[in-house]
């Protein structure tokens, strides 16, 4: 399989992640979907990422609801909650700098999302890499 870029391999992983949300399947069966349909195959990183999601969804989601502002993860964009569930986790579990992940998710919100998304997910994002900071420096009295 000829190397793909991680922004590539992070657009797989939502596409992943986004049909997740409608399909229970477990992640080895979207994956071969997506070659037998789409003659798509999915890298490393991509599978991982979506296989991460599947076993955190309820504590990224808890994460996305104490940040968000406006909604509860269940009342997002399918789009937007996809993008969010991706971004946490590689933060959280995968150990991707945060800015790359902030910036990568922001603009695949500009891509698939509305027009209004790409600015919450970076509030969103924004809130929870500021809560990382303060928790490493000790700074725990936010709420």
């Amino acid at each position: 399989m000829a190397q793909i870029t991680r922004r590539e391999a992070r657009e797989q992983a939502f596409a992943l992640v986004f049909e997740m949300i409608f399909n229970n399947a477990p992640v080895e069966e979207l994956v071969e979907g997506a070659a037998q349909c789409r003659d798509i195959l999915v890298d490393d990183y991509a599978r991982t990422a979506a296989e991460m999601v599947r076993a955190h969804r309820d504590e990224l989601d808890s994460v996305i609801d104490r940040f968000s502002t406006k909604w509860k993860p269940h009342r997002l964009p399918k789009v937007t909650l996809g993008i969010l569930r991706l971004a946490v986790c590689e933060i959280a579990f995968l150990g991707t700098p945060v800015g790359a992940v902030i910036d990568e998710a922001v603009e695949l919100t500009k891509k698939y999302g509305g027009d209004d998304d790409p600015a919450y997910v970076n509030g969103v994002l924004g809130g929870y890499a500021r809560s990382l900071t303060e928790e490493k420096s000790g700074d725990k009295d936010v709420g």
